[in-house]
């Protein structure tokens, strides 16, 4: 794996993200956006917003549940500290904070995304915006965890916050709200520190062999 995707597949994420975030900026001037008034404000065709969202109800879920969770998670980590674990912990706080208000609406964008057409290969079909969450948490562990452990620690952590692991607390265990935040915070946690140690036992950090590398060199 590579810390940073293939440029192609990097670009169709670009390309979603603002699709969605033009869609995001109508819907909050208050309007009610059309195919046509969203592939005008994020300059692409009306073919590429259908390949991207094949229901225009999905991207229109999708662009209100970014609203409603953008601003408060985006402020959260930029208050935490530079502690990459403190940084998780904030994350996964603030998007189970606003998790109860996308709760109906992730419900049904679950399954507008099940029932709908499959994705061309490489196009993501959610997620972008929690993906580029974890990695800003996660930011300064990013040079202590080689590019596959990081890799596989950003996509470890998208599997255990946010409002698809709410779903799981309530229907599946039936825990409290409390409950619910406590466990996802306890595994992001562990997930951290499980990476951590890997790192730790396959070698020296990878700044450490940087500077190394960098000593022998001179």
């Amino acid at each position: 794996m590579n810390v940073n995707p293939h440029p192609r597949t990097a670009q169709k994420r670009r390309t979603r993200k603002a699709i969605v975030d033009a869609a995001i900026a109508l819907l909050a001037r208050g309007e009610t956006p059309t195919v046509n008034d969203v592939a005008a404000a994020a300059d692409v065709s009306r073919r590429t917003v259908y390949l991207y969202f094949p229901s225009f109800d999905q991207l229109l879920l999708d662009a209100t549940v970014g609203a409603l969770s953008q601003a408060s998670v985006d402020r959260a980590i930029e208050q935490a500290t530079d502690d990459g674990e403190a940084r998780v912990e904030h994350l996964v706080r603030a998007l189970h904070h606003v998790s109860p208000e996308v709760e109906r609406l992730g419900r049904s964008l679950i399954r507008l995304t099940v029932d709908g057409a499959p994705a061309e290969q490489g196009v993501p079909r959610r997620g972008y915006r929690r993906i580029e969450w974890i990695e800003q948490a996660l930011s300064p562990l990013r040079d202590r965890l080689e590019p596959d452990r990081w890799n596989r620690l950003v996509r470890a952590l998208a599997m255990v916050i946010g409002w698809e692991a709410l779903i799981v607390h309530r229907d599946i265990c039936g825990l409290s709200a409390a409950e619910g935040e406590d466990l996802s915070v306890w595994a992001a946690n562990a997930l951290v520190k499980a990476a951590l140690e890997e790192e730790q036992k396959a070698g020296a950090p990878v700044s450490g062999r940087r500077r190394k590398k960098d000593k022998l060199a001179k």
